[in-house]
C-alpha cells in the first residue's frame, strides 16, 4: 500500500490537522488526506485499525504515542501518525539498533514461497494461555475463501493492495493463518465490514466486504476457521478483498498462499 507523506511536526501557530476516517469515501481518498499529523480516535477504533488505514506499523504508532500492550485507546484521543521531530532527532543521534523499515510497496521476497511459514518450532495452535503469546513466525498460510480470483496485487500507486476473490453471497471467509482478531467494524467506507487478524508481531491480514462477521475482537482463531460470510458491503459486487501486511506495508498475498 502506498505510504502517504506526513509532514514533520515543526513549529506552527495553528493546531496540527487531524484526520477523520469518516471523511474518506475510499482508501485512496484517505491516502490523499496525508497532510494530517494526528488522528482523532472514534468509537470502535483500535490501534490496529488506525495503523491499517494509515499505512503504518502498529508498533510504530504505539512508540510514537507512548502506548504499551494491550494498546488501549479511547474516543476523542489524538493519535500521532508520525514521529515527533524531537524524537526523530534523538533517534538519528543515537541509533536504536532496529532494522530498517520496509519501503512503501516493497515486496517481501522470500527465497521460497513459504519461507515465512517453514519454521517447525512456530506455534500452530491458538489455544494459548498468555494474552499476547504470538509465534515468532507464521506457521502456515491457507486461502481465505474459495472462488474466482478477479483482482491481483499491484505495485502501482493506485493499484490493488491485495487480492479479490468472487463467489456467491454467504461463502465462508476463513482465517488465512492462526492469530488473534484485533479489529471488526466498518469505520472506513470502501472496505465495508472489515476484519483484521494479527498473526505475529510482523504480520496482519484483512478481510473486507463481509456480509456477516462471525468473530469478535480479541478472539483467537485457527488457520482455516470461519471468520465471516462473503458479501458486498462497501463494494458493487459480492467478493472478498484480502490483504497481507508485513510491518505495516502491503505485500502480495500470492507469495504466501499455497498453490491452488
Amino acid at each position: 500500500m502506498s505510504a502517504w507523506m506526513l509532514n514533520g511536526c515543526g513549529s506552527r501557530s495553528a493546531p496540527a490537522p487531524v484526520m477523520e476516517l469518516s471523511e474518506a469515501k475510499s482508501f485512496r481518498q484517505f491516502e490523499q488526506m496525508g497532510t494530517g499529523e494526528t488522528y482523532r480516535v472514534k468509537k470502535g477504533d483500535t490501534l490496529f485499525s488506525i495503523a491499517w488505514y494509515s499505512g503504518n506499523d502498529y508498533q510504530d504508532l504505539a512508540r510514537f504515542n507512548g502506548l504499551t500492550a494491550p494498546y488501549n485507546i479511547y474516543p476523542g484521543q489524538e493519535i500521532r501518525l508520525s514521529e515527533s521531530r524531537q524524537a526523530s532527532t534523538k533517534s538519528a543521534a543515537k541509533p536504536s539498533g532496529r532494522t530498517s523499515k520496509i519501503k512503501a510497496n516493497q515486496p517481501v521476497d522470500p527465497p521460497k514461497k513459504q519461507a515465512y511459514g517453514g519454521f517447525k518450532d512456530a506455534q500452530k495452535s491458538t489455544a494459548k494461555t498468555e494474552p499476547d503469546d504470538f509465534p515468532r513466525q507464521v506457521s502456515d498460510w491457507t486461502w481465505p475463501a474459495k472462488g474466482k480470483l478477479i483482482g491481483r496485487f499491484s505495485l502501482t500507486e493506485q493499484g490493488n493492495k491485495g487480492i479479490d476473490i468472487a463467489n456467491a453471497a454467504g461463502t465462508p471467509i476463513l482465517a488465512a493463518a492462526a492469530g488473534k482478531v484485533v479489529y471488526t467494524g466498518n469505520a472506513l467506507r470502501g472496505f465495508g465490514n472489515l476484519i483484521i487478524v494479527k498473526h505475529s508481531d510482523a504480520y496482519l491480514t484483512a478481510y473486507a466486504h463481509n456480509s456477516r462477521i462471525l468473530v469478535k475482537e480479541q478472539q483467537w482463531v485457527e488457520a482455516g476457521q470461519q471468520l465471516a460470510e462473503m458479501g458486498d458491503s462497501g463494494t458493487s459486487r459480492v467478493m472478498l478483498h484480502f490483504e497481507i501486511r508485513y510491518k505495516g506495508k502491503s505485500v502480495d498475498p500470492l507469495r504466501f498462499l499455497p498453490d491452488q
